[in-house]
């Protein structure tokens, strides 16, 4: 079997960098939902809908670009994986976490949110089953982007062995050629429109439930394929720099679009889609280079927050939860309580961490970590992280 080109399969640190900074946006985002006017599990008594716009935008790309990230650390670190290899890799990354969370976090979230009909958590666990939430309480809630990844790990899977063909090193070699033309790399935007055109009429709106959200499905896919065929690539990434400028120009013209299609001017459907999807692609993308351009190097610190990134958004919502139910009730200004929430839950997600999960080999599987040797033994050592940080 012949391994993928090692040339192109150096460490790309910004795409680390990036992840750390998009699991932290999406950590904000969620402290954002208590005080939006967005349905979700705990609200303020006052709400501010001026943050809806923004949180939208937000939404529209940020998510997507976790796809498009993902995918190019997949091909990344495919090397000498065969399909089957991928497939385990996959299972033990987003399977196990998956569940566990399930069982483990979600619980949590539906108490939380329906705290008056139980009188403890302990006694809502025999009822998780009853019904699918909304209206029942079964769900996966924010693991929704773990399930969607370990989807698209099974539907590329039986396509793998076909990376390492020269009829696939040639689509690519094609690719590059378009990409290296100035706005070449808008033609992603095609398929991204053609996926809603012919799938939201059937599955409008975006659910998180597999079985009604194909449309979502499909937009993400097209993400993580376009990072998995294109930004996996320096040389992309090189051609793409040279374009800076433009890129930066097209995604803040695509912005202003969006936010007047949502705000002042009545559009079509089929345009309104258009600007959506241009908008999502342009502005993941010169994110995305811009990172390149400016954050392509290690750190003593990137390693250990990359380890840690993973963990920190599996249980960060149920503990913005908890800390937001609390801290709500308290007769404070709201800019007070955001701030608390924020603080209160960061140290908590940082803490669960350290103190639960990093130290045990049995948490780390369960969250989605490599095994450790002699965690155990190492994790009240602070005295190197703290020297770590200083030095940073």
């Amino acid at each position: 079997m012949n391994t993928l080109n090692t040339d192109k399969h150096k460490r790309q640190y910004y795409l680390d960098w990036l992840r750390i900074l998009l699991i932290l946006t999406v950590f904000l985002f969620h402290i954002g939902m208590v005080f939006n006017s967005f349905g979700w599990h705990i609200k303020n008594n006052l709400l501010y809908p001026q943050l809806d716009k923004v949180m939208s935008f937000l939404h529209l790309w940020r998510m997507p670009l976790l796809f498009l990230i993902s995918g190019a650390g997949t091909y990344l670190a495919l090397g000498k994986r065969s399909g089957r290899q991928y497939l385990f890799e996959r299972t033990k990354r987003l399977l196990v976490p998956l569940i566990s969370g399930i069982f483990i976090l979600v619980p949590v979230q539906v108490y939380f949110e329906r705290i008056v009909s139980y009188e403890s958590l302990l006694e809502f666990y025999p009822h998780m089953f009853e019904g699918i939430y909304p209206s029942g309480n079964f769900s996966w809630h924010h693991l929704w982007f773990i399930a969607y990844l370990f989807l698209i790990s099974l539907f590329i899977s039986p396509f793998l062995k076909y990376v390492r063909k020269p009829a696939y090193q040639n689509l690519q070699a094609r690719l590059l050629r378009l990409v290296s033309r100035q706005g070449g790399i808008n033609i992603i935007i095609l398929p991204l429109f053609l996926s809603q055109l012919l799938l939201k009429p059937y599955f409008p709106v975006e659910t998180h439930d597999v079985i009604n959200d194909w449309a979502f499905i499909a937009y993400n896919l097209i993400f993580f394929l376009g990072g998995f065929i294109l930004f996996s690539n320096p040389e992309a990434i090189e051609a793409l720099k040279k374009q800076k400028r433009f890129l930066l120009v097209q995604a803040s013209v695509m912005t202003i679009a969006w936010f007047l299609s949502r705000t002042q001017l009545q559009v079509i459907w089929p345009l309104a889609e258009i600007i959506r999807t241009s908008t999502a692609w342009t502005c993941s993308v010169a994110a995305l280079v811009w990172t390149a351009i400016l954050a392509n190097r290690d750190h003593p610190l990137r390693k250990h927050l990359n380890q840690a990134i993973y963990p920190f958004y599996l249980v960060h919502q149920p503990i913005i939860i908890i800390c937001s139910y609390f801290i709500i009730q308290w007769p404070w200004a709201d800019g007070i309580k955001a701030l608390f929430i924020l603080l209160c839950s960061f140290a908590l997600s940082v803490s669960v961490y350290w103190f639960l999960i990093r130290p045990f080999n049995f948490m780390r599987v369960l969250f989605g970590m490599k095994k450790g040797r002699n965690t155990h033994q190492k994790t009240y050592q602070l005295k190197p992280a703290i020297a770590l940080i200083r030095k940073s």
